[in-house]
């Protein structure tokens, strides 16, 4: 009796929050995102920022949100969750991320399809069309970009401490090998991670000059087109696969990559540490940025050309989920809208609580105010949060940012394969079973936890494995659809 009193309770509860929302007029958005700069969200604060966008915009827009702060180690799992149980109505979510990115959430029917509801809308307008094209699936939009640096590079991060104190020429820095005399100088500073991989499977980055990985999923870099003979490849049997596992082994059994990388003990903000010598950074029009995420000053070279293709545009983007009713989608699309016009909520969302996460200030020879973050309670990038044309430059960042991200995703290079996007459905199950392999294999290949001198036979035993799970099905099926679509 106590049980269906308690349950009767909760219901009315439940009516009577139902019925105030319907009284204001609002629309009740449970916006899920994912937390980079902090190892763990602080909830209190979390709070406080959605209760600061909610007053701001309660006389602009009749929508309401509820946000949740999840951190990268735990975002996949919480959130396959979240959404299995319908709990989420506006998610943040990239191509690149594993079991929920953009290439997963599609084929299982998880995302509601915008395209009809998009036009005449402020979030239509605040980008290019051509962003918008380039992200559709099948011709349909299923995703909300965040405009950024939309198309694909990468670059050598070196600590400028280090750089400064044994005179490296880092402009001298071509290829990878090129590292090895600074490598060695780092290793003799007693530095834990002489070369930190971020526990990231590198060969889908480094190689990018060479090959479209096209499926956006590191899991799946052993499919790629060839840039120069434009043809679906085997990656995995090629030379520049085998030279770079045994470039990584080498250099392990050296001590400039640590097994640390292998056993995924570096987290997300080792970066912050001086624990390490040199690393990779995504290319940005004003790569400065990093100084204020890892805390210390660090400088680049670059590593690789940049390519806009399939899936660059969708390296941060935002969905609403299938769950939604059509009154929740348009709601989510008006807030959307308002955050990537409007730079105070911008500001809000991105960095939190004037006064307590972010401060606003004008130095000498800016024309525009800065921002400049000083919270461990709240802390955001713009590339996961709001277009770079809204949200203010931080205090490192140069007063025409928003010109120069639109100049730099103007300035690349065209994939061969751009516009192609595989349909797994035919070999899903294979697909599968060969991204599993990865886990066991590449990633171990690819950060050093094999020899270099026992590589070719753990690339030979890897290649059987995914032969054996069905790998050469599914490279004919990528062949073929790659082919069918090069032919329209």
């Amino acid at each position: 009796m106590k049980k269906l009193v308690s349950v009767v309770l909760a219901l009315c509860l439940l009516l009577s929050v139902a019925v105030v929302a319907q009284a204001e007029g609002k629309t009740v958005i449970n916006l899920t995102r994912c937390t980079f700069n902090l190892a763990t969200p602080d909830s209190d604060q979390v709070k406080k920022v959605e209760d600061a966008i909610n007053a701001y915009i309660a006389d602009k827009i009749d929508v309401e949100i509820h946000l949740t702060d999840i951190g990268s180690g735990e975002y996949t799992d919480k959130v396959n969750l979240a959404l299995a149980n319908n709990e989420i109505n506006l998610l943040w979510t990239a191509s690149w991320e594993a079991v929920i990115g953009t290439n997963d959430l599609v084929p299982k029917n998880a995302v509601y399809d915008i395209t009809d509801l998009l036009p005449g809308t402020a979030l239509y307008g605040s980008m290019d069309e051509g962003q918008w094209e380039a992200t559709k699936y099948n011709g349909r939009n299923y995703f909300i970009p965040v405009y950024k640096d939309n198309v694909e590079g990468y670059d050598f991060m070196f600590r400028k401490d280090l750089v400064d104190k044994y005179g490296w020429d880092i402009t001298s820095v071509e290829k990878l090998a090129d590292l090895e005399p600074m490598l060695a100088d780092a290793k003799a500073e007693g530095l834990k991670y002489p070369f930190l991989t971020q526990k990231t499977a590198m060969f889908y980055r480094w190689y990018i000059d060479k090959f479209d990985f096209f499926t956006a999923d590191a899991n799946t870099n052993f499919f790629a087109v060839d840039r120069e003979t434009n043809e679906v490849v085997d990656t995995i049997l090629t030379p520049e696969y085998a030279e770079f596992c045994k470039l990584m082994g080498d250099w392990a059994e050296k001590g400039y990559v640590s097994e640390d990388e292998a056993t995924k003990v570096t987290t997300d903000t080792t970066t912050q540490t001086q624990d390490w010598a040199i690393s990779w950074w995504t290319d940005l029009p004003n790569n400065v940025e990093a100084n204020s995420r890892y805390g210390q000053e660090v400088v680049m070279q670059p590593a690789t050309n940049r390519y806009a293709h399939s899936t660059s545009a969708l390296g941060s983007c935002y969905c609403i989920t299938a769950n939604c009713t059509e009154e929740e989608a348009k709601a989510a699309i008006d807030f959307m809208g308002l955050l990537y016009t409007d730079s105070t909520l911008a500001d809000i969302y991105t960095f939190g609580i004037e006064g307590e996460d972010f401060e606003y200030s004008q130095a000498d020879g800016q024309a525009i105010q800065h921002v400049t973050q000083h919270s461990d309670k709240y802390n955001h990038s713009m590339w996961e949060s709001a277009s770079a044309t809204i949200v203010t430059p931080l205090d490192v960042e140069p007063d025409d940012k928003a010109e120069s991200y639109i100049a730099f995703n103007g300035g690349a290079n065209t994939s061969v394969a751009a516009g192609f996007r595989f349909d797994k459905t035919p070999v899903e199950a294979a697909y599968s079973a060969c991204s599993s392999l990865f886990e066991q294999y590449g990633f171990a290949l690819e950060n050093g936890a094999v020899p270099a001198d026992a590589v070719e036979d753990y690339i030979a035993q890897y290649q059987s494995e995914l032969d054996a799970a069905g790998y050469q099905d599914v490279l004919a099926e990528f062949q073929a659809q790659y082919d069918a679509w090069k032919a329209e």
